[in-house]
C-alpha cells in the first residue's frame, strides 16, 4: 500500500511554538515503558533487542545511560549518552493501528499497547514538528534534552509485522526522538512536563528528512 505524507492532520496544524515561546498546551507522559533485551526474529535471524517495550507502573530511576529496568542491546541504534531515552508521540498510534488492520495483521478495534513503537516515553501533546535539537523536557524530578531523530531499521519492521513499516515511518517523518539525560532523577507515567526551548536552529523533522535522503 502507498505511504504518502499525512502531515496535514498532525503536522503544521499541530505546531504550537511561536518564535521559541513555550506552548501553553500541556504535555503529558502517558506511559513509561521498559524492556529487557530479548531474542527477536528479524528476517529469519535471531538477534537480541530491547525494542519490545511495555508499560511499567511507579517511578523509575533515570541515569545518564537510561531508565532503570531498560536494556539496550544494539548501542548503534539506541543507547549511550546521546540516545539514552526514546520518546514517541501517541498521536501517531491510530495510523499504525489502521495500517496493521488494513494488512490483516490485527483486528480493526485492536489497540497497540504503550511502548509498541519501541519507545521509553509515550507522549501526548508534543509532536516531531514541535521539537528542535537542544530543547529540554523538564519533568518533576529529571530533565531530558532532545538529541536526534530515530531512524527505523529492520527490527522495527519485525515488531510491526510488515516489511514496509520503516518506509512508512520515513514517508511520514513520524520518527519520534532520542533524549540525553541532562539532570538525573526519576520519572513515572502519567506526569506532565514542560518544554524549554533550546537554540531552535535545527528541527527534528528537518534533520530526519535530510538524513533519510542520504
Amino acid at each position: 500500500m502507498p505511504f504518502g505524507r499525512a502531515a496535514g492532520r498532525n503536522g503544521r496544524r499541530r505546531a504550537r511554538h511561536v518564535s521559541g515561546i513555550v506552548r501553553a498546551v500541556p504535555c503529558t507522559l502517558l506511559s513509561l515503558n521498559t524492556s529487557p533485551a530479548r531474542p527477536l526474529d528479524v528476517n529469519g535471524r535471531t538477534v537480541l533487542s530491547g525494542i519490545v517495550k511495555r508499560s511499567v507502573d511507579g517511578a523509575r530511576a533515570v541515569g545518564r545511560l537510561g531508565i532503570e529496568g531498560d536494556e539496550q542491546a544494539d548501542l548503534t541504534v539506541h543507547g549511550g549518552l546521546s540516545k539514552a531515552v526514546y520518546a514517541y508521540p501517541h498521536e501517531h498510534y491510530p495510523f499504525w493501528q489502521t495500517v496493521r488492520a488494513q494488512l490483516g495483521l490485527a483486528p480493526w478495534d485492536d489497540q497497540l499497547p504503550f511502548g509498541a513503537l519501541g519507545e521509553n516515553l509515550t507522549l501526548s501533546g508534543l509532536l516531531e514538528t514541535d521539537v528542535w535539537i537542544g530543547d529540554l523536557l523538564r519533568f518533576s524530578d529529571c530533565t531530558l534534552a532532545v538529541s536526534e531523530p530515530r531512524y527505523p531499521c529492520a527490527k522495527f519492521n519485525a515488531v510491526m509485522g510488515f516489511k514496509q513499516a520503516a518506509r512508512a515511518m520515513v514517508a511520514q517523518a513520524w520518527c519520534g526522538f532520542y533524549l540525553a539525560v541532562r539532570v538525573e532523577g526519576s520519572i513515572r507515567g502519567g506526569e506532565t512536563f514542560e518544554v524549554v526551548p533550546g537554540p531552535r536552529e535545527v528541527g527534528i523533522v528537518e534533520i530526519f528528512r535530510a538524513r533519510a535522503r542520504t
